[in-house]
């Protein structure tokens, strides 16, 4: 989910061919980020902007002319530094099929450091100086951002970028007749000066750019990463962008214990997905069933509850636990001297239709005697195919599973009781521990530990606006709108401090 989030951040632009790209035809997930989102991204622009000021070095400034009456000037400007740095404005504009224009508007700041200069004039006249100054510019920035795609990874390309200047004016501190002296520096030293201002701020932008681009990329990267598990978001064709829009495809393959498995004929088109949304994903129904087979090969699809858990829900439903079936399961044995272990048998298998989220799965389910000192021993136990269809939905920054559908067939059971009633009968029981006890209690633990799980990655940090979970056939769709993910700035800011 926090996948396409989080590439929105660093996808600022269009790019060359990805070199060893693979066919869109493996893609399984879409990020779509539209212009209400840029604009929105765009607002924190101007802490980038500083940033890269603040990190440009200033090189020495040196030079010599030839002055009428004053002869041969030597002169050096020396330890460069910025201060009193204030953005007006920042704008962000989609140029469809070219890249991303950001313009910052009316940056003003101001240079300090040392000058040294020094002549020899006519009439034997001699002057050596060293004084402060500082330089009071103000200027416009544009950027047109595109991007390049190196393996799979974005790579920003900011080379695109100019700096225009509306005033650059030299003071300098500690002359006795400042005026002409600073003119003629000014002067000499105004081209030069932009130039390397224009150098370096925009080496530094591009620096930033690609910090952050793979910053963004890693954080997707681990968000989609639990464990042994993980997905492969490279990309797999060139990002498009377009006057309203700008969309990234990726593989969504799972990776489990470094082996990767991959899918094709993707069923995405564009028109799948709208742009009146600030961001949307789309997820191919494989990369679900994916993350599904995952979890089973972890180990993670079991439940265990205690005897007194067991009991308690079985209370809870109105079931008596001291007549019938299972008293003739436990016997002499209390309840509460047991656990049932729920697992799947082979790993579910996940398809979204019109309806829901359709999961098929086989299940174990064994009710164990406790034993002092000794393994627990199986009293009963028994296997069925289970068709579940949910439908999920992300409210107050918690996951929401609902169960809409199901179908179930027993396949067999196995007691070590001897069970005095029909087959119908005890199908029938079981029935009801399954609908009643048993689904419901592995969704109820399955919303708080998939929520603990998205916001152990830091989804509750995200502002995160009226979301929807929309299921078609063969793909599921999320869209919403956000707010500006501030803590992910700040989380950037702190790594190139």
């Amino acid at each position: 989910m926090l996948v396409t989030v989080l590439l929105s951040l660093a996808l600022l632009g269009t790019t060359e061919a990805c070199k060893g790209q693979s066919s869109s035809s493996q893609t399984g997930i879409v990020c779509r980020i539209t212009r209400p989102a840029i604009l929105v991204l765009n607002q924190e622009t101007t802490q980038m902007i500083q940033k890269a000021f603040q990190r440009a070095t200033y090189p020495d400034i040196k030079g010599e002319r030839v002055i009428l009456f004053l002869g041969k000037v030597n002169y050096g400007l020396y330890n460069i530094q910025i201060s009193n740095l204030s953005i007006f404005s920042s704008q962000a504009e989609l140029k469809k099929d070219k890249s991303i224009d950001i313009a910052i508007q009316n940056v003003s700041v101001i240079f300090k450091g040392t000058l040294q200069y020094d002549y020899n004039g006519r009439w034997l006249l001699e002057v050596h100086r060293s004084v402060d100054f500082e330089i009071d510019a103000s200027l416009d920035l544009q950027i047109n951002t595109q991007l390049n795609c190196n393996a799979g990874r974005v790579q920003a390309d900011t080379s695109d970028c100019s700096l225009s200047f509306h005033k650059l004016l030299l003071r300098l501190h500690g002359e006795k007749q400042p005026g002409w002296i600073e003119k003629l520096f000014t002067d000499f030293i105004s081209f030069t000066l932009k130039l390397i201002l224009k150098g370096q701020v925009c080496k530094e932008i591009s620096v930033l750019a690609n910090i952050m681009a793979n910053f963004v990329q890693d954080k997707a990267a681990n968000f989609l990463t639990d464990g042994d598990i993980g997905v492969d978001i490279s990309l797999t064709r060139t990002p498009v962008i377009k006057g309203s829009y700008l969309e990234s495809h990726h593989k969504g393959f799972l990776t489990y214990k470094n082996q990767s498995s991959s899918f094709q004929d993707s069923t995405y088109t564009p028109n799948l997905l709208g742009d009146s949304r600030m961001l949307y994903f789309w997820f191919s129904d494989k990369v679900l069933s994916s993350l599904a087979k995952a979890a089973f090969l972890d180990k993670r699809l079991m439940l265990t509850l205690t005897g007194d858990e067991f009991k308690a829900l079985l209370e809870n439903k109105g079931l008596d636990t001291t007549q019938g079936i299972l008293q003739k399961i436990f016997q002499i044995s209390s309840i509460s001297d047991s656990q049932v272990v729920v697992q799947s048998l082979t790993a579910p298998l996940i398809t979204c239709t019109l309806e829901g989220t359709v999961v098929k799965s086989s299940v174990s389910v064994e009710i164990q005697l406790l034993h002092q000192d000794q393994a627990p021993t199986v009293a009963f136990s028994f296997e069925e195919d289970v068709v579940t269809v949910i439908q999920a939905s992300y409210e107050e920054k918690k996951l929401i599973l609902s169960l809409s559908d199901f179908q179930i067939q027993h396949k067999s059971f196995r007691s070590v009781a001897t069970l005095s009633m029909s087959q119908e009968s005890i199908q029938d029981f079981l029935k009801i521990l399954t609908t009643m006890v048993g689904m419901p209690v592995i969704i109820s633990r399955l919303e708080p530990a998939l929520t603990t799980l998205l916001n152990s990655k830091g989804l509750d940090l995200f502002d995160i606006i009226n979301p929807e979970v929309l299921t078609k056939q063969g793909y599921l769709v999320l869209q919403m709108d956000f707010g500006f993910p501030q803590h992910l700035l700040q989380d950037f800011l702190q790594t190139i401090i």
